[in-house]
């Protein structure tokens, strides 16, 4: 009998145990941007009427949604609500008009961004003073949910409104950047701006991005805990289905490997899980693309009615490029069934416009490899990688990225007064060319005095007298209280503070020259 209460004791032990195991596995690791601001920031919507652009996938690590939270906040005030394609719930098809109306519980206006307009109004706009962002991205450009934040910071910037991102993960990292770039004259609402297929950027990161074009007053609330390494498993999140055909994580990686053949008779099935065509030899398919050796993925043929295809099996989420897959695919489907490629006319196709340019098209007609295909694109990849890289947030994780490294430049020093200055983040060039460093180790090196209000975000330097106040994302400085108009603005980037050297150190009286060549920055008071 004792061997028995025994054994059912261990056998509970061991049960609990493998319980909290597995629920310390599921903890998040990070921390996102609608936490952080109501943790640390709340003084930028406390006393503002909000308007929050959200639908279902805007929730916390806990499950919890922003719009919920917020309403329930009785120190906040949510007057609007306003929804991408989709609709509120994630449940409209694809593509459907949505009708905006009063939302039952609230009382408040529920504005559709995806039915008579996808821009917010003035009117619409009208009993706001600040709009909040929380909608999960899937890391495509094509994917309209982006467009909705390029149209929400046009219409900010338009009426005079700040505009507040809560940045979440981009699910396929931050590390692949893929496809071709975008050219002008294919912009649409399935591709607002100068972007490859797969961007690797985070929401955060895209508005820092689109606002070299725009000019909103924007702030940025970033993760924390976030690297760029990471893919969405890593975070510990919960994932929340996006929209009807993403459902899953599986659905969100194959959504650019299996949805490029818009026109063309190739379809994905599925969601987003399998690709092929009438016409299709699923395993000549099958053999062409696992003969290619794409990294993180295999292909099993699989002929769905009278459609031969392959349905992805992907083996590596860190590896795996969706873009690359897709271009791959497309290309060996045409091999197989020479289908006809849509043309763009007077009016673009919407192949074209998912591509981002006509030349995709017209290189499978000429029967050009996918290897061959991407050498095309390859030099404004480049172009678009290198300028990325001033836009970016987020730092690499302390693990070797198996994906390829950051592509940045020789490291920038800053002297001051004769000596190098050490950061544990690295300075960088910004979108107006200015040279943004950590805003502690700058002060401390030219022994002023520095004070932080973390409500309003507002950084105030002090040293012999002189006082300059920055705030985080706004390029109005005041220097012993008369306003001065910047080019840039201070951001927060790695989890830290980031300011741009100049304008510190001529307000404050130093001596700032910049050496492009040697890459050096030297301050003399």
């Amino acid at each position: 009998m004792k061997r028995f209460i025994a054994t059912v004791v261990i056998i509970v032990f061991l049960t609990l145990s493998f319980a909290s195991l597995a629920e310390a596995a599921t903890v998040p690791v990070v921390k996102l941007g609608n936490e952080v601001l109501l943790e640390k920031y709340r003084g930028l919507i406390e006393g503002k009427r909000l308007g929050l652009i959200t639908n279902q996938t805007g929730v916390n690590s806990k499950g919890i949604s922003t719009l919920e939270v917020l309403a329930a906040d009785p120190t906040l005030n949510l007057t609007a609500i306003y929804t991408p394609e989709h609709g509120l719930d994630g449940k409209a098809k694809a593509g459907a008009y949505v009708e905006s109306y009063q939302h039952e519980k609230l009382g408040i206006p529920v504005y559709s961004l995806y039915g008579e307009t996808r821009m917010p109004t003035e009117n619409m706009l009208k009993n706001v003073d600040v709009l909040l962002y929380d909608i999960q991205d899937i890391g495509a450009r094509s994917y309209t949910y982006i467009s909705t934040l390029n149209y929400c910071m046009v219409a900010a910037a338009k009426y005079n409104k700040q505009i507040i991102i809560l940045d979440r993960p981009n699910p396929l990292g931050g590390v692949i950047v893929e496809g071709p770039v975008l050219e002008d004259p294919y912009k649409s609402f399935v591709g607002v701006d100068n972007l490859p297929m797969a961007h690797g950027m985070t929401v955060g990161e895209l508005a820092h991005f689109f606002n070299r074009k725009i000019g909103a007053n924007f702030v940025v609330i970033p993760m924390e805990g976030y690297t760029r390494d990471m893919v969405f498993q890593d975070t510990g999140l919960p994932w929340v289905q996006t929209s009807p055909n993403i459902p899953d994580l599986d659905s969100a990686f194959g959504y650019m490997a299996t949805g490029l053949g818009e026109g063309t008779g190739i379809f994905q099935a599925d969601k987003f899980k399998w690709i092929g065509g009438k016409g299709i030899d699923a395993f000549k398919f099958a053999e062409l693309l696992n003969n290619s050796n794409l990294p993180g993925v295999e292909f099993i043929p699989e002929i769905r009615g009278e459609a031969g295809g392959v349905r992805l099996k992907i083996t590596d989420y860190h590896t795996f490029n969706p873009a690359k897959t897709g271009i791959y695919a497309l290309t060996y489907a045409h091999s197989l069934n020479n289908f006809t490629v849509p043309k763009s006319g007077k009016t673009i196709v919407m192949f074209d416009k998912i591509m981002g340019t006509n030349k995709i098209g017209q290189y499978l007609e000429q029967g050009l490899t996918p290897q061959q295909i991407e050498s095309k694109y390859a030099t404004e990849l480049e172009r678009f990688k290198q300028e990325r890289e001033q836009y970016l947030i987020y730092g690499y994780g302390e693990k070797a990225d198996s994906r390829g490294g950051s592509g940045r430049q020789e490291e920038i020093q800053v002297v001051v007064n004769g000596e190098r200055v050490q950061f544990d983040t690295a300075p960088y060039l910004d979108g107006a060319n200015r040279l943004q460093v950590p805003l502690r180790a700058i002060v401390e090196a030219l022994n002023a005095e520095l004070s932080w209000d973390p409500d309003k975000m507002d950084i105030r330097i002090v040293q012999n007298g002189q006082e300059i106040k920055f705030t985080i994302g706004s390029n109005i400085a005041e220097l012993g209280g008369e306003k001065r108009i910047m080019d840039t603005s201070p951001i927060i980037k790695n989890n830290r503070t980031m300011i741009p050297l100049r304008y510190v150190g001529e307000y404050l009286g130093c001596e700032v020259n910049w050496n492009a060549q040697l890459r050096v920055a030297e301050i003399n008071s």
